[in-house]
């Protein structure tokens, strides 16, 4: 089984990937050392596919299980769902000896990680993603939290998994929308630290469900690279990872949650990204045109929604977490492969940037 090691000062995690170890997660986690009592955290569109499974595995492992089921959808991330998911674990059981297992995508592993950080000042869990987005990029990392009307993430903890297993094969249940949003971040991977992956992605088939696992676990390495040098996002390497994310969440957060999906708004941050970064640091067109069509090839937006406004949009930004001392960080590139962090982008191409995402 392809294994990915994450390993920080304080602790250390395996990334399993293997098709089919869902029906063997009860195996996993016992190996990975937890204990106690289990609750089973997903939404409504992932909990008829897999919760059975999830849960008949852990109870085999002998591992007593609750189950807990939310609506899907970004506007779950919320603190109203956190307090309600964690009154049912109250209610359950569970006590500090218990562990939370996170089966679902981005939503989930943010809501459920980030309940899991707080409960009983914190228990264990596990990350079991399911989409591209969680797969390669949201599951690594430690980073929980929930959205607020002002923005996206805003509240949150860092709060490593225990374990993280990986089932390619549950991609090919998803709707080919979530499927292909997930490639907004494998193709900020490759923007940022591996150009030769861009090779990779132009002879991938959009429509072939079932990505080939070497792909999964270059971006996991990727990630899990980051992650160790610089966990809490304090040395300015984690901040590589928001490519894209600076606008790309503003807009997000400027529609009503769940009408962009989150790779989608941040395909849109990537083109805005991209321009900046022909302007302000002299990323060759060729590359930044190669990026852009592989954007499109797998059919994530490129144009803004005609009713967002820039000054909208801007305002969303200066309340992202990113904003600091009254200095936006904005992530750009060299070439293809390089990036490094600017904080020094004037407003009026910031502005620029966004109604470029005007035109076709």
């Amino acid at each position: 089984m392809p294994t990915e090691t994450v390993t920080l000062s304080h602790t250390r995690y395996e990334i399993l990937v293997e098709n089919g170890s869902l029906a063997r997660l009860g195996q996993h986690v016992r190996i990975a050392g937890l204990k106690g009592k289990a609750a089973l955290i997903t939404d409504s569109n992932v909990g008829p596919l897999y919760l059975e499974t999830a849960s008949q595995s852990l109870e085999e492992a002998g591992f007593q299980v609750s189950t807990h089921v939310f609506p899907a959808g970004e506007a779950s991330k919320s603190m109203d769902q956190t307090a309600k998911l964690s009154q049912e674990l109250i209610l359950a059981g569970h006590d500090r000896s218990s562990f939370i297992v996170a089966l679902g995508g981005g939503v989930v592993g943010d809501l459920a990680g980030f309940v899991a950080s707080i409960y009983y000042r914190g228990i264990p869990f596990v990350q079991v993603p399911t989409t591209i987005v969680s797969q390669v990029d949201s599951s690594v990392g430690g980073k929980t939290g929930v959205n607020t009307a002002e923005g996206k993430n805003l509240l949150g903890a860092f709060h490593q998994p225990a374990l993280v297993l990986i089932d390619p094969a549950t991609l090919t249940s998803l709707p080919p929308r979530e499927y292909r949003e997930g490639y907004a971040e494998v193709i900020k991977h490759a923007a940022i630290r591996d150009a030769a992956m861009l090779d990779e992605l132009e002879a991938l088939d959009p429509a072939n469900q079932t990505p080939p696992a070497e792909l999964l676990q270059r971006n996991l390495a990727i990630k899990a690279r980051v992650v160790e040098e610089d966990e809490r996002e304090t040395s300015g390497t984690r901040a590589l990872l928001n490519f894209g994310h600076t606008i790309g969440h503003a807009i997000e957060a400027s529609v009503p949650y769940g009408t962009l999906l989150h790779g989608e708004a941040i395909s849109l941050g990537i083109r805005a990204a991209l321009h900046l970064s022909e302007k302000h640091s002299s990323l060759p067109a060729g590359d930044s045109q190669r990026i852009l069509a592989l954007l499109e090839k797998f059919q994530l937006p490129l144009t803004l929604p005609a009713d967002l406004e820039t000054d909208g949009i801007i305002a969303k930004m200066q309340r992202d977490k990113k904003f600091s001392d009254g200095k936006k960080t904005f992530i750009l590139l060299s070439r293809a492969g390089e990036a490094h962090p600017c904080s020094t982008i004037p407003p009026e191409s910031v502005v620029e940037a966004i109604e470029i995402l005007r035109t076709s």
